[in-house]
């Protein structure tokens, strides 16, 4: 029998959870060149289909502390002057790419819960001279802005590690004007994951053990109110770890990108 996400999300210890991603997202920020369970910097990046003219642009120190499982800002398709907010915006790479496309007349937004992450982005903001994004704490469930006040949502590689994924994409629509768009990657499985994987911090914290069963994400995006318009497979996407290689193999692990409008 399946586990459903109401029961993976009573059984992690939450607050436990929380304290390894902020644990891990702090090293991601302050040692870049450290070890971790995934890939991460500008070969990561390229190799997912960022664009060599857009990485050139922004501040390489954000890109070093890239740790995202796929690109979807062809998806996004952003306009200048559009308001666009990062759910999970870490040192900022994608919300400044996000700044180059929407123009001095847009604004970006960056939400993250690590501190390190967050000064780290500001820090890079500043030294950039950028001035059309600003950097909030925050948690996914509970974003500091008014609802119906953003054209666009951007997230990549966040919302796995979110326990309750219902309540973030209740938010993700609140944030969301009318016809806003969600773009989105994640990791996903093919198969739901055991209760052995779904119950450990360490793989939640290391984006496998919060990976949903991909029909009942899709679920859970369209209960908040949004539409599932486009799903493509990020193939480039590598797990570099064993457990992360296994759960790949065992349940079809994987990382998607995701268009969704806003009803």
């Amino acid at each position: 029998m399946n586990t459903s996400p109401e029961k993976t999300a009573a059984t992690i210890d939450k607050d436990e959870l929380e304290r390894k991603v902020k644990d891990m997202y702090r090293e991601v920020a302050l040692n870049p060149k450290g070890e971790f369970h995934f890939e991460m910097g500008r070969d990561l990046a390229a190799r997912l289909g960022y664009l060599p003219e857009d990485l050139d642009r922004i501040p390489n120190e954000s890109i070093e502390s890239f740790a995202g499982v796929g690109y979807y800002f062809h998806l996004a398709d952003l306009k200048e002057g559009e308001r666009v907010i990062d759910f999970g915006s870490g040192a900022g790479m994608d919300t400044f790419i996000a700044a180059l496309k929407v123009g001095e007349i847009g604004e970006v937004v960056g939400i993250d819960m690590t501190e390190e992450q967050l000064s780290k982005a500001e820090d890079l903001r500043k030294r950039a001279g950028i001035n059309n994004i600003k950097y909030l704490k925050g948690y996914l469930v509970d974003v500091p802005v008014e609802d119906g006040s953003f054209d666009v949502v951007i997230s990549n590689g966040v919302v796995n590690l979110a326990p309750d994924k219902g309540k973030v994409f209740e938010e993700i629509a609140r944030v969301l004007k009318p016809g806003g768009r969600m773009t989105i990657s994640d990791i996903v499985t093919e198969t739901q994951l055991s209760e052995s994987i779904t119950c450990n911090t360490n793989l939640w914290a290391a984006c496998i053990g919060g990976a949903m069963q991909v029909d009942n994400y899709r679920t859970v995006i369209e209960k908040s109110g949004m539409r599932v318009e486009k799903v493509e497979d990020n193939s480039q996407y590598q797990f570099i770890s064993k457990n992360a290689q296994g759960a790949s193999k065992e349940y079809g692990v994987k990382s998607i990108s995701l268009l969704a409008v806003k009803q």
